[in-house]
């Protein structure tokens, strides 16, 4: 006799989204408070934006801290930048550093990723830690209790290659969203704080 087992745990969070969708910025914003706000417990949120300016693909991470360091969000912590890149040198250290300067920080990690061509220009945002470097066949640390991957080209052959001869706008597009999504968070937690109602999709005339 065969018997079927069937787990009734639930399957992690997933959300993804093509980066020209209409209100893309509003969508991944409202994903992202849904989430946060069901586990933070006034936890520090913590933003890790993973990637190096030496290479265009790469520079996904880095370019949304820069964006979102100039918009001096009230409720989150960023970790890489283009001037202060977190990357494969320093990875290990700066986790260490977030442990001991956050308390029980909720952390978000940020990384471009290759993928098939129907999915490059889609953003992902899923429950559980991210693993950078694993598609250049680099062991690092897994950081977050969120991530957002942003496929930036097609995966294959000689990858490293791949994220260096990828095209600067389509970074560009994905890390502004992003980073864009991250202030209508910050502006909808900052509008909870104060008891105040901020609607991420724009209403029809």
């Amino acid at each position: 006799m065969n018997f079927r087992f069937h787990s009734h745990e639930p399957k992690p969070y997933s959300f993804f989204l093509e980066y020209t969708e209409p209100f893309a910025k509003e969508r991944l914003a409202e994903q992202l408070f849904e989430q946060v706000s069901a586990v933070q417990e006034k936890r520090p949120i913590v933003l890790v934006c993973i990637g190096s300016d030496r290479s265009t693909g790469d520079s996904l991470g880095p370019l949304v801290g820069t964006f979102l360091e100039k918009q001096a969000p009230a409720h989150l912590h960023v970790y890489g930048t283009l001037a202060k890149p977190v990357h494969a040198l320093n990875l290990a250290e700066t986790i260490h550093s977030i442990q001991t300067t956050h308390y029980r920080p909720l952390v978000i990690a940020i990384d471009a990723c290759l993928g098939r061509l129907s999915s490059v220009g889609h953003v992902f945002f899923s429950e559980g830690p991210l693993a950078p470097g694993a598609g250049v066949q680099k062991e690092l640390p897994a950081v977050g209790d969120f991530n957002i991957k942003a496929v930036v080209n097609v995966s294959g052959f000689m990858e490293m290659m791949i994220l260096q001869n990828t095209r600067l706008h389509l970074v560009y597009e994905l890390a502004e969203l992003v980073a864009n999504s991250f202030h209508l968070l910050d502006a909808k937690l900052s509008a909870e704080s104060t008891r105040t109602t901020i609607s991420f999709t724009p209403r029809s005339m």
